[in-house]
């Protein structure tokens, strides 16, 4: 079983030196070793400074490796990027943590998860671990929605019919985002492989009332703001929360997955539909992070989600939260 209390494992020299290592590089892949592919307790509440959050483990895509994932890099550079942090390079791990707030006793979801098995067979763990976290889904107040990827949104629609599954929850998502995906004609420009995906995004959400339309940097909640990210997608923000003592910076997937894009933050991936504009959005809120200490956690870090950057020459280092 986790101890269910944070434990960072900080990436720096001085963490290094108390392991007795010399550098921050030879510590990184001991850490992420460190972290299971899949936790045995699919849930992990921490504090930023007043406000509750709770990690959910949805599942894992174990993705078969593909030439085509990481646009200027091989299948072998990909390998030894996870070799070096310690994860296995049989496929390509990308596992999907959606977050939870608890601010004053609001709930407010961070994404809405990929819908159990719509997205990925084995993506199916939201609803047990919420319940197991004593979070009723019927009484989550908020969803921010950081961009309309399917392991994102598809948690907002019931399998087969597109029923809401959150009718009466507030949904806000940055208005570039929604408007790119629900403009008309969109669908027929679309490559054929998002196609389908963006089908069901124009036939469905704007049936939907409940919808909140926000700009870059607009206050949504007490504490939390929504800043745009764009690169990944037309309208990608990601969301800083503001807990008082500590900040927390929920960077959805500016930085999707660390073991490759941490040492390599200039690889463009096949989902980020502007890869350069991507690149230096990834950099920029990187940078932001460091420099201002900022905690952070992204949706397909190793669960539970988070962990602490550091630079290394032009790229950077990564140390994931781990669990004893």
């Amino acid at each position: 079983m986790f101890d269910m209390t944070r434990r960072a494992v900080l990436g720096t020299a001085a963490a290094a030196a108390a392991f007795g290592l010399s550098s921050k590089l030879e510590f990184i892949p001991q850490a992420f070793a460190a972290t299971p592919l899949e936790p045995t307790v699919g849930f992990y509440k921490y504090k930023v400074g007043s406000i509750e959050v709770t990690a959910i483990y949805d599942g894992i895509w174990r993705k078969p490796h593909d030439p085509a994932f990481i646009k200027n890099a091989s299948v072998d550079d990909t390998k030894d990027a996870l070799s070096k942090a310690g994860l296995t390079t049989d496929f390509m791990p990308i596992p999907l943590t959606v977050v939870v707030l608890d601010i004053g006793g609001r709930k407010i979801m961070m994404d809405a998860g990929s819908g159990v098995g719509q997205w990925q067979t084995n993506a199916t763990h939201l609803p047990a671990n919420m319940a197991a976290a004593g979070i009723d889904y019927k009484k989550i107040d908020t969803i921010m929605i950081s961009h309309f990827h399917p392991d994102h949104v598809w948690g907002l629609m019931e399998k087969g019919t597109n029923a809401a599954v959150f009718p009466n929850a507030e949904l806000i998502v940055n208005a570039a985002e929604y408007k790119w995906w629900t403009d008309p004609g969109r669908v027929d420009k679309l490559a054929e492989g998002r196609k389908e995906a963006g089908r069901r995004i124009a036939s469905v959400f704007p049936t939907w009332k409940n919808w909140k339309l926000v700009d870059d940097n607009a206050e949504v909640a007490p504490g939390v703001h929504m800043l745009a990210a764009y690169g990944h997608t037309p309208g990608h923000s990601v969301f800083l929360i503001d807990g008082g003592a500590e900040q927390l910076m929920v960077s959805a997937d500016i930085m999707y997955v660390p073991a490759l894009l941490a040492p390599h933050p200039e690889w463009e991936g096949a989902y980020d539909q502007d890869g350069p504009m991507a690149v230096t959005t990834r950099r920029r809120l990187i940078d932001r992070v460091i420099a201002d200490k900022i905690r952070i956690c992204g949706s397909h870090f190793p669960f539970p989600g988070s962990g602490t950057f550091v630079k290394d020459g032009n790229a950077y280092g990564f140390t994931p939260t781990i669990q004893a």
